[in-house]
């Protein structure tokens, strides 16, 4: 270490010693001074000197004073590494700019803190430009749906297989993420179509653009892992399914279950005979079909019909019968505009997705 580098730590150091405020502010101002000028020429020597005096001064300073050091430190290319742990470790009115910048911390560095610090220093971290899956895994973990918002909009943050799954499971019950959630480039597309039942219009557009813009490698990639995901349950079958689908499965052998047959058991009020021949027929499991007509998801139900190549007429004959008699004749233009405008090939893409459910035995084991 140089003579006057020497000479000033040692005034520092005797500094340290006073009581007031004031001086203080001065210690802490004399030892930045110090170490910004020239910072990028410090020798391994004087890096540990100053650390060392610094990391010892920080744990006695007042929090203002912390605070301000932090702020000068968080954007420096080297720093000190025990006064910027020690910083990082303090309540967040201190740690934030460190957390939330300082290239001082390594994945060791965050994960602990992660693990072991509140809200306030999980959002910090969430929106860091160098964030690893294993910070991000530590943080969808522990944090709330707020934190887990700033993570989700910071496209710098990768996400694990395991985070984006806890992702669209947390997801689906606080609206509030779904745009986030949906806007993520690299959610994975199984993942993806899993929001399709979740969301709004707007975001079930943004699917599907995606879904059609999908080649057939990436497709059939997504649709390999999304099978091994599909292990929840989708609730209790009704009390009539055994019924009902005997007798779809007899009509089906002397081959009269047919989409017009699909129209007589919903004007009959046979809903479960209509769920089970409505999967039959389109390739999808009975819960997704029953999801699509409990909730009146006729842009689904188009989906659907599109795929199975049901004509127009039979769409809308179906959204007359699942819809309240008003609402449906009053927007029988819009629905009918609906179907015609969605492309069979994007429909097919879609439904590859929602087939998946079929091959997993999620219905015999409902």
């Amino acid at each position: 270490m140089t003579a006057p580098s020497a000479s000033k730590l040692a005034d520092l150091i005797a500094l340290a010693q006073e009581p007031s405020s004031a001086k203080r502010r001065e210690l802490l101002r004399g030892v930045t001074d110090l170490f910004f000028v020239g910072a990028e020429t410090h020798s391994p020597s004087e890096m540990q000197a100053f650390d060392g005096v610094m990391g010892a001064l920080a744990e006695e300073m007042e929090h203002e004073i912390r605070a301000e050091l932090a702020g000068r430190l968080a954007d420096a290319p080297q720093a000190p590494q025990r006064l910027v742990r020690t910083l990082a470790a303090d309540d967040v009115g201190v740690s934030g700019p460190i957390l939330a910048r300082s290239k001082a911390l390594g994945e060791a560095d965050l994960v602990a803190i992660a693990k072991a610090r509140g809200q306030g220093h999980l959002r910090a971290i969430s929106g860091r430009s160098d964030l690893t899956t294993n910070v991000s895994d530590v943080i969808v973990a522990r944090g709330d749906d707020a934190t887990l918002g700033v993570l989700l909009v910071n496209p710098s943050a990768p996400l694990s297989r395991e985070a984006s799954e806890a992702v669209v499971d947390r997801a689906a019950e606080n609206p509030a993420l779904h745009d986030a959630v949906v806007d993520r480039h690299d959610l994975p597309v199984d993942l993806l179509n899993e929001m399709y039942f979740m969301v709004e219009a707007r975001l079930r557009e943004q699917i599907m653009s995606r879904n059609a813009a999908l080649d057939p490698a990436e497709l059939e990639a997504a649709l390999a892992v999304g099978r091994r995901r599909l292990a929840t349950r989708d609730g209790a079958l009704p009390a009539d399914y055994d019924q009902a689908e005997a007798q779809v499965r007899a009509l089906r052998t002397r081959g009269v279950i047919n989409p017009q047959a699909l129209a007589g058991f919903l004007r009959r009020n046979e809903r479960t005979k209509f769920l089970i021949a409505l999967a039959e027929l389109s390739d999808i499991d009975f819960h997704t079909a029953r999801r699509i007509v409990d909730r009146r998801e006729l842009d689904a139900l188009a989906i659907v019909c599109r795929a199975a190549d049901f004509d127009r007429a039979l769409f809308l004959t179906f959204a007359v019968l699942i819809l309240e008699p008003g609402q449906a004749m009053a927007r029988a233009k819009e629905y009918g505009q609906l179907y015609a405008d969605l492309p069979k090939d994007t429909a097919l893409r879609t439904m590859r997705f929602w087939r998946m459910r079929r091959t997993t035995g999620d219905v015999a084991a409902a």
